[in-house]
């Protein structure tokens, strides 16, 4: 292995760790009690975010189920270094956030059916200030719920929202306190809590956040939380093999995390649903030119560990695969497809990588990944010849972004009793994949 790979995979070894994120956590309550401040839970509201929209509905469940203060922050949007495509975000997350709202609460107002990027608006810059003017002042009371939730409301349908003039405009220094205090905290994003070293983001870490509060003694009743407990509709499950007219493009990578995490869990929908396969492997992130800030690499890090210990997944041990590793890999990927074992060889990739510590860097490495892949080494290389990998992937990106994605890993589901298709990015919404591919199957 080579020194640079040894280094980057020690590194997120230790930030993955159940010990590193019990440091922050210890650290962060240590310079509490130094201050002499009780503990608080943090929230940070972003008035133009959709999924600030969507969390904001669950803070008073929140401040009636714990014995534990809320302070709540508004902050203006983050910067587009964060946002990995900022051509392609805002219409990603609204349609995201759309899709899910009725999970999870009122769905998301909307003046607008916006398919495209170029029919996409963000409610505009005035609005969007105007709209911070009114919230700012209940920024941190015990009416900011009811007012952010009011407020993004009109935001979102398209209201024409004024600002009395004889009211103070503090907004200006509200938004740059709270975002001076998200970035001194670790974070960048609105629609986050923060407590006491840990971040959860957006309404998938909910039950997270529950668990935390419950394990440190602040619950008011004994509960047993999970994210099926707080959505507000009951998500489908496929029960038979009943999906074959229904065609799932599935987006991986070799070098993502959360694909890991989630593959397992793609792999058992594929196989009880019947649905039609099209793998669909791009390029990791980073090796396409998309940057990932140090604060979001720490945060996906942990918050990647985090899931994978919820869920009893095993994950941690790791062979950073950047670089050379990944290509050697792809270049075999065409030909495991074509023996069909495309699926499979991305899965033992992946928890050779993220879960075994294999050194996918060294052949030997390599050909144990191809082994429990359930392929011939030979075998495999000669399959391999008659594909032009590059071109593959590429074809691969470009399907991709023209479905308004860019990250890992992605779904697009069509065919069946629906027309048209839906696309959602990330292993938070596997669940909502299985839902889709219910709605359209046979046996609904």
């Amino acid at each position: 292995m080579r020194l640079e790979t040894r280094i980057r995979s020690f590194g997120m070894g230790v930030m993955a760790s159940k010990g590193f994120l019990q440091l922050k956590r210890n650290s962060a309550r240590l310079r509490r009690k130094l201050s002499g401040q009780p503990s608080e839970l943090h929230y940070f509201h972003q008035i133009d975010d959709p999924y600030s929209f969507l969390v904001v509905q669950h803070l008073q469940a929140l401040e009636a189920d714990y014995n534990l203060p809320l302070r709540t922050h508004l902050v203006r949007r983050d910067d587009q270094a964060y946002q990995g495509d900022a051509q392609r975000f805002a219409l990603w997350a609204y349609n995201d956030a759309k899709s899910i709202a009725p999970f999870y609460g009122e769905a998301l107002p909307t003046s607008q059916n916006s398919e495209s990027i170029e029919e996409f608006k963000l409610p505009s810059g005035e609005q969007t200030a105007i709209a911070n003017k009114r919230l700012a002042p209940f920024a941190d009371t015990p009416d900011f719920a009811e007012q952010a939730l009011a407020i993004s409301r009109s935001l979102w349908q398209g209201e024409k929202l004024s600002f009395p003039n004889s009211v103070t405009d503090s907004s200006a220094t509200v938004l740059k306190q709270n975002n001076e205090l998200l970035e001194k905290l670790g974070h960048y994003r609105g629609g986050a809590f923060y407590f006491e070293g840990e971040w959860f983001w957006g309404v998938d870490r909910i039950s997270l956040l529950r668990a935390r509060l419950s394990e440190e003694g602040f619950a008011k009743r004994q509960t047993n939380d999970t994210q099926q407990d707080h959505l507000a509709l009951k998500a489908l499950k496929i029960t038979a093999n009943s999906a074959s007219n229904v065609t799932l493009e599935y987006f991986p990578s070799l070098r993502s995390p959360y694909t890991a995490i989630g593959h397992q869990q793609v792999a058992d929908l594929i196989q009880r649903s019947g649905v039609q396969l099209t793998l669909r492997p791009v390029m990791p992130m980073l090796m396409r030119g998309i940057p990932a800030p140090r604060a979001k690499q720490l945060y996906i890090i942990m918050d990647c560990a985090r899931e994978a210990r919820a869920k009893n997944i095993a994950f941690g041990n790791f062979v950073d695969p950047f670089g050379e590793p990944v290509k050697r890999a792809f270049a075999l990927y065409p030909g495991a497809l074509s023996l069909g074992r495309g699926t499979e060889f991305i899965g033992e990739y992946l928890a050779a990588c993220f879960a075994q510590g294999i050194d996918i860097d060294s052949e030997d490495g390599l050909k144990t990944v191809v082994k429990k892949a359930g392929l011939d080494w030979h075998a495999l290389h000669e399959e391999t010849a008659k594909y032009n990998w590059q071109n593959v992937l590429e074809e691969n990106l470009q399907t991709m972004l023209g479905a308004g994605l860019w990250g890992v890993p992605s779904f697009r589901v069509s065919g069946g009793s629906k027309e048209g298709s839906f696309s959602c990015w990330g292993q938070d919404r596997i669940w909502r994949v299985e839902h889709e591919i219910a709605l359209r199957s046979s046996n609904i």
